[in-house]
């Protein structure tokens, strides 16, 4: 039987990062990146701002639907609008959301216990139903939902009280209490749901949510405005901000232009030129903060001549990461060495257990021409050339891609870029026919909440959305599962430890970096949270003016 506890204090902040005020970073240098660098927040904002314009540089999102985003864009807007049962905080631990507390009475029942006082943005209560309905929805096939597999142990999902639901699930599950600081976790008003239909969440059928900003308006092909809240529930985070403004900006040259000029105040996920050419100019700052991305090459299907592990250990083999890493991505990135970066886990109890099974895995080797030739060879000519897709005005990517191209003909591995526009980009990662005609991605991912082992279930077990090759190590499949239902930290990390050892070398999979975020902000601002945490949270609630 699991301890009746509170799941909210099993995470807690990450010591190692300060959580200081910005720090300015030069780009262009070829030192490795030092975690003193890194910090998590920015010096809170105290004046009000009318407007605020963002970028986001990965293009307009196909929807703000809660239970279908899983991309950059949607996601960096939705944290916004639709509040979380539980909320991820700037330093990857978890705290109260929507539900007041969070917590196990046994093996077989999570209790969510909600705030009295929230209401949509209509100024209708939230109630118990809306909460089921939203949970209840994601497991609906007709929603075509992301995440229903976070629903795989539960039973049932029921209105226990005026302001409680529980889950009674077939065991103990770990991941589902984190899984309700994600968009998994948002709660969505039923009504206005159910009547907008198959449009919720697009231009035309719009939101109901809880959190401090509102749907305002969406232009297509332009950009989406988001209103103030002024009815927000949680008095900390009221907005200062009246209105922000997201920019659809995939072309790095039109973002360096736009914020060097001021007509954007900021955005995530910074380009490297971008950075160079920002970092001395007076117009804000580039802070750097700690990151749970992980940039991987994989095979797009179990068809191609790229998911041959060889083909990819060859690869793996001639790849000079540190020439990757200063080149491309200016040093603020770190060699990855699996699927899962180390901050993924920072907050947990067990966390010394999973940094040293991390630090136990053989580092990126330098390069080995001869080695790489030799896996080459044992996996035979190429019948074609591999196509590797990009998404398209992403200089990063296409940097990254032309340094990869450049290494594998040194093998005889001949590879194509091509460049997908942002939608077909975005659907490559859910739509098995987009992938048909690839042989590669060049993926920046991101695991999503503080529990590695749900993310990396997704592409290594049979039911991984993100399996694409067929991988299926019955033993793998087994460890996880033991990590997910096991209530104890240490044992659920001792699992997960090892199946990190038996899937790393394994895995279809070309690992190369974790990169740290990269954010920039106009100095007329701030408050803005410099973590990737920000895609899990209500950021721009934190924005605030400066006076300069």
């Amino acid at each position: 039987m699991a301890a009746k506890k509170s799941v909210l204090t099993v995470l807690t902040g990450i010591s190692l990062l300060a959580v200081t005020a910005c720090t300015t970073s030069s780009n262009g240098g070829d030192a490795a990146p030092r975690t003193e660098r890194l910090t998590t927040t920015t010096t809170p904002g105290d004046a009000d701002l009318d407007r605020v314009t963002w970028a986001l540089p990965y293009g307009e999102p196909t929807t703000l639907d809660p239970a279908k985003i899983g991309d950059y864009s949607p996601q960096t807007v939705e944290a916004n609008l639709c509040d979380t049962l539980t909320r991820m905080n700037a330093d990857f631990s978890l705290s109260p959301g929507l539900a007041r507390k969070v917590g196990w009475t046994d093996d077989h029942t999570l209790v969510l216990d909600l705030r009295p006082d929230v209401t949509f943005w209509d100024g209708s209560p939230m109630t118990p139903q809306d909460v089921v309905y939203s949970l209840e929805r994601q497991r609906d096939p007709r929603t075509q939902a992301l995440y229903g597999n976070y629903l795989a142990a539960v039973t049932s999902i029921t209105a226990t009280g005026p302001n409680q639901v529980t889950l009674t699930t077939k065991t103990y599950d770990r991941t589902l209490p984190k899984a309700l600081s994600t968009s998994f976790g948002a709660v969505n008003q039923k009504a206005y749901t159910e009547k907008a239909g198959a449009a919720y969440g697009t231009a035309k059928g719009g939101l109901m949510c809880t959190g401090p900003f509102k749907l305002g308006s969406w232009d297509s092909g332009s950009g989406i405005a988001i209103e103030r809240n002024t009815s927000y529930w949680d008095a900390a985070l009221k907005p200062k901000a009246h209105q922000v403004l997201f920019r659809f900006l995939t072309n790095s040259n039109t973002l360096t232009s736009a914020l060097l000029s001021g007509e954007v105040d900021g955005t995530y996920e910074l380009p490297p030129g971008s950075a160079t050419a920002l970092a001395r100019t007076g117009t804000g700052a580039i802070h750097l903060g700690p990151s749970t991305q992980n940039v991987l090459l994989i095979p797009t299907n179990a068809a191609s001549p790229a998911a041959d592990h060889r083909r990819l250990d060859a690869l793996s083999q001639i790849i000079d990461r540190d020439a990757l890493i200063r080149n491309v991505f200016g040093g603020d990135a770190t060699p990855l060495k699996s699927l899962v970066p180390p901050p993924t886990w920072s907050g947990d109890k067990a966390a010394d257990r999973f940094d040293a099974a991390y630090a136990a895995l053989p580092g990126a080797t330098k390069p080995d021409l001869a080695r790489a030739k030799e896996l080459a060879l044992q996996a035979g000519p190429l019948p074609r050339p591999l196509t590797a897709a990009i998404p398209a005005g992403d200089q990063r990517s296409l940097q990254a891609m032309t340094f990869i191209q450049a290494a594998a003909k040194k093998i005889g591995i001949d590879l194509d870029i091509k460049q997908l526009q942002p939608t077909e980009m975005s659907s490559l990662f859910y739509d098995p026919s987009v992938r048909k005609n690839l042989d590669l991605v060049l993926t920046f991912g991101y695991v999503t909440m503080p529990d590695p082992a749900s993310y990396v279930a997704e592409m290594v077990t049979p039911r991984g959305i993100f399996n694409w090759t067929g991988y299926d190590n019955a033993e793998v499949t087994r460890l996880l599962d033991q990590a997910r239902t096991a209530s104890d930290p240490a044992a659920s990390a001792t699992a997960y430890a090892e199946a990190q050892a038996l899937f790393t070398p394994t895995a279809p999979a070309v690992y190369l970096a974790t990169t740290h975020e990269r954010m920039f902000m106009n100095k007329r601002l701030s408050g803005a949270p410099t973590s990737f945490a920000y895609m899990g949270m209500p950021w721009a609630a934190a924005l605030g003016g400066t006076g300069k």
